[in-house]
């Protein structure tokens, strides 16, 4: 584990930025970023066309270490080039952003109010190019929408299951079970969530894991997952709430940093200009990141 990054998402000030919309979620990232289904006449395309926006973000000046702890990948970022250098080693060697990749393969049909991950089998063979990547962590989603306890905790065994087995490579995992903002037992599903997460967390000796968290209906909820010694880091996702939303939420949540995707890129366009697309990034990061800090 590269201790220089370990030390920055620990104690540096930021936020993580979520660039890793897979295979299902990138016709509608790409959509709202101004390019059509026209632009593109099969999946090899569509995913050059994503790799352009993900590479126009993180080359711009705005995106920088100073205030961007670190980015999600997909594994097909991972794989790529920006500007002549792999993506993880341009992030960290030319930006100072700890690079993290997304693992999981989507979710699996809802059962007991939840949706835990799809089987990964080669997830160890995924896990070691990571490292050979330059990878510092991991991200693995799930989501819950009831507050059902066989569900939940079918969730949480499985995120730390799968955790332990990154940890095993020397990486270090984003645990997400997203509450689904739209579930109408959100803020009991958050109770049993938090109680679960306390559970596994007790049980990890001297590892750290990072936790990836819906904001919660009651500020400050997740303060003792927060304080928690073998939490890394608190990061909360923005969805399906605007940008403005989400950064008011997360202002009220002290200690929790955003790991904002689509509130991120809110308001960038293929069409606009360097010069506009740079602002416009510029004013989406500088409101996430005072978010961040506060």
């Amino acid at each position: 584990m590269n201790t220089e990054q370990f030390e920055k998402v620990r104690n540096g000030q930021g936020f993580i930025a979520a660039l890793d919309q897979s295979g299902g979620s990138t016709p509608k990232a790409l959509g709202l970023y101004g390019v059509g289904e026209d632009a593109y006449s099969n999946e090899a395309e569509m995913f050059d066309r994503i790799h352009e926006m993900r590479s126009r973000i993180m080359t711009s000046p705005a995106f920088g270490g100073d205030r961007v702890l670190g980015a999600i990948l997909f594994e097909m970022t991972m794989d790529r080039q920006v500007e002549g250098k792999d993506t993880g080693e341009y992030l960290w060697g030319v930006k100072q952003v700890v690079p993290f990749i997304k693992i999981d393969k989507g979710l699996a049909d809802e059962a007991d109010g939840a949706q835990v991950m799809k089987a990964m089998p080669d997830l160890d063979e995924l896990l070691a190019r990571a490292v050979a990547k330059g990878m510092f962590g991991t991200k693995e989603r799930s989501v819950i929408k009831l507050a059902d306890d066989k569900g939940i905790g079918a969730v949480v065994d499985q995120q730390f299951e799968v955790g332990r087995q990154v940890l095993g490579h020397g990486l270090v995992p984003i645990i997400e079970p997203e509450v689904d903002i739209k579930s109408p037992q959100k803020a009991e599903a958050e109770a049993k969530l938090k109680a679960a997460l306390l559970a596994q967390l007790d049980q990890l000796g001297d590892q750290h894991v990072m936790l990836k968290l819906t904001l919660p209906e009651q500020d400050g909820f997740y303060g003792e997952l927060v304080a928690h010694p073998n939490v890394l880091k608190v990061v909360a996702l923005s969805g399906g709430y605007s940008r403005d939303e989400a950064n008011a939420r997360l202002a009220r949540n002290s200690g929790v940093i955003a790991s904002f995707s689509r509130a991120l890129t809110e308001g960038l366009s293929a069409q606009q200009s360097d010069d506009e697309f740079d602002a416009a990034l510029d004013a989406s990061i500088k409101g996430i990141y005072e978010a961040s800090i506060a």
